[in-house]
């Protein structure tokens, strides 16, 4: 019983740092990154779908994105999502190809992203600690409708602590990487 609410909470909280991994690497750093552009949602035939899923993505150089659709028609659409994007990008398209080129960071951009970084880190964080939040209501709901003992609870409780301080050792690495790799020139 203590054992498969422990193993819920570790499914739970790595599901927490495997999102914002998910998360951190949609945002954009001096190098391109096919993840940059994966998640951006085209309008294809009425109905919003993942760039991903209409073309192929590739970063031939470290400052350019090559993004060559599945269906040639489908190129308007797909510019149109990316220019009204958040990614701030212009691309260039020569009918079956789209380029999008990667300019440097501005430092002022570089810290904005920073703060993007730490806040989507602390959501995270914040997820982590609402996993031990639940699993260590439903120990005490074991603990007294006396289905474990003080002492189990008590050891269970240290054990989701150790497995929360992990996890967010984990996710602020994470973060760190991210920011390293943001303010690298």
């Amino acid at each position: 019983m203590i054992q498969e609410a422990l193993t819920e909470a570790e499914s739970r909280m790595s599901g927490a740092v495997r999102a914002l991994e998910d998360d951190l690497a949609a945002i954009r750093t001096g190098r391109a990154s096919p993840a940059l552009a994966e998640k951006v949602l085209v309008e294809y035939y009425g109905s919003p779908t993942p760039l991903i899923q209409l073309a192929t993505i590739s970063a031939p150089e470290p400052r350019l994105l090559t993004i060559r659709p599945f269906d040639p028609a489908s190129v308007k659409d797909i510019e149109k999502a990316i220019l009204a994007s958040d990614l701030g990008l212009t691309p260039n398209n020569d009918g079956k190809l789209i380029r999008l080129s990667i300019p440097p960071l501005t430092e002022e951009r570089r810290h904005d992203l920073v703060k993007q970084v730490r806040s989507r880190a602390e959501e995270a964080r914040v997820a982590a600690r609402n996993v031990r939040r639940d699993v260590h209501n439903t120990l005490r709901e074991f603990e007294q409708e006396k289905l474990i003992s003080e002492d189990e609870l008590r050891r269970a409780e240290d054990d989701l602590q150790k497995l929360t301080d992990d996890h967010i050792e984990q996710i602020n690495q994470v973060s760190e990487r991210k920011e390293s790799e943001v303010l690298e020139v």
